[in-house]
């Protein structure tokens, strides 16, 4: 695949999961709202990472600070405790009893 065509891929991918977002969060599923909106955001820093990594394949990671540092992206301290944040709440959902 192109850069171009592999970039849009993850768009494309990130732009659908987004519309499932909103739809969950219309039917008041607020958790899984969020669980889908890490994916929205985790598959624009694959897009990142592609545009910034000469096309090369990104890891196979859910840790969004991982992505955004692989992608070379420069973030605030904000940015930075914003993104753990989904990242403890993705885990949450995806393991319940992970942190017990």
């Amino acid at each position: 695949m192109d850069l171009k065509g592999h970039i849009n891929y993850w768009i494309k991918s990130a732009d659908n999961d987004l519309s499932a977002s909103q739809s969950l969060f219309d039917s008041d599923k607020f958790d899984w709202c969020l669980f889908v909106g890490h994916l929205v955001l985790e598959k624009l820093l694959k897009a990142l990472f592609v545009m910034n990594n000469d096309n090369k394949i990104p890891q196979k990671t859910h840790n969004l600070n991982k992505l955004a540092k692989l992608s070379m992206l420069t973030l605030s301290k904000e940015q930075m405790l914003f993104l753990d944040e989904v990242n403890d709440f993705n885990l949450e959902v995806r393991y319940p009893e992970y942190k017990k």
